[in-house]
């Protein structure tokens, strides 16, 4: 057995395809195909089967089953009595051609007790709460509770492997002053549009591309969104986008990169500005939300980066860094 990494002696450790400086303690058991990380630390009462990647720093807690097809990044934490699951339809004595892969991102956490469904990705950084029931993927750095599991909230700085991402909130239009302001995402702007009051009824106009700041040609309303659902995730190449909620309320989160931040759209005389290269996330609907977006450009699906980290390795890119 290589003295580079620690089994304790009543471990059953059969791979040798593991890291310098991993300890494995009392009574784990490790498949001879396994292969795990440097700087590991997996606890008691643990079980790792053959076709399982750990990467590095990962820390697994008691009371954990790792089957074949989990792929956990670096920098995991998996809290005590972790569920994994590998088949949607388990029967006994009969097998699949191939397990479900379920994708746990760097940085990304999960709360004791919780349960994975197969199949799915668990975002870089995100945080899984304690107890949870996760059905579907979760976005990188979103928080997820309850079961079945929805976001509550995007993690703060502190929470952001290496602090890299800068987090803040901002609530719209209480503390719009002037009539645009930046709330500290590369070219992010929030705008107070017109308002005028009238016993007939109130309006609220905005004019192209004085107050919005481009011409637009296409534009698209989001309504009936259920209150656990999430659209966007996504940012743009080229494209520009202006986001009114015109009837109740939702939230948008907006993230250069670098720095991430929350706004609070409440009102239809408050009108939020994404230029290119921004990846922008809307949740928290109300139900009687809608929601109305302005685009600089037609549908062109070639347009969208989805994959966030293929979006902040674009915008080092752009960068130079």
């Amino acid at each position: 057995m290589p003295s580079n990494f620690t089994v304790h002696g009543s471990a059953d450790v059969q791979s040798n395809d593991i890291g310098a400086g991993t300890t494995i303690w009392q009574s784990v058991t490790v498949l001879p195909r396994a292969r795990i990380g440097s700087d590991v630390n997996i606890n008691a009462q643990c079980f790792v089967e053959n076709d399982v990647v750990i990467g590095d720093r990962v820390t697994i807690k008691c009371g954990v089953y790792v089957w074949d097809g989990i792929r956990l990044g670096n920098d995991v934490f998996v809290g005590p009595n972790v569920t994994f699951s590998n088949d949607k339809f388990p029967r006994s004595k009969a097998y699949p051609e191939a397990f479900l892969q379920t994708v746990v991102e760097d940085g990304a956490s999960i709360g004791a007790a919780a349960v994975l469904l197969p199949g799915i990705v668990i975002g870089q950084g995100a945080m899984i709460g304690a107890g949870a029931v996760v059905t579907r993927s979760v976005p990188p750095y979103a928080i997820v509770t309850g079961n079945p599991a929805r976001i509550v909230g995007y993690v703060e700085n502190a929470a952001s492997p290496g602090g890299a991402v800068k987090s803040t909130s901002v609530r719209a239009p209480e503390q719009l002053l002037d009539a645009r302001a930046h709330v500290g995402v590369s070219g992010v702007t929030l705008h107070r549009l017109k308002r005028v009051h009238d016993m007939r009824g109130d309006l609220s106009v905005g004019e192209f591309p004085r107050d919005i700041p481009f011409d637009p040609k296409r534009y698209f309303l989001v309504f009936n969104v259920p209150s656990e659902e999430t659209r966007g995730e996504h940012a743009h190449h080229k494209c520009h986008q202006f986001l009114i909620c015109v009837r109740g309320k939702c939230s948008v989160v907006v993230d250069d990169g670098k720095v991430r931040c929350e706004i609070a759209l409440e009102s239809p005389e408050t009108g939020l500005y994404l230029p290119p290269l921004t990846w922008g996330i809307q949740y928290k609907y109300s139900s009687d939300a809608m929601l109305l977006v302005f685009a600089s450009d037609e549908y062109d699906a070639d347009d969208y980066i989805r994959n966030y980290a293929e979006f902040v390795e674009i915008t080092k890119q752009k960068n130079g860094l």
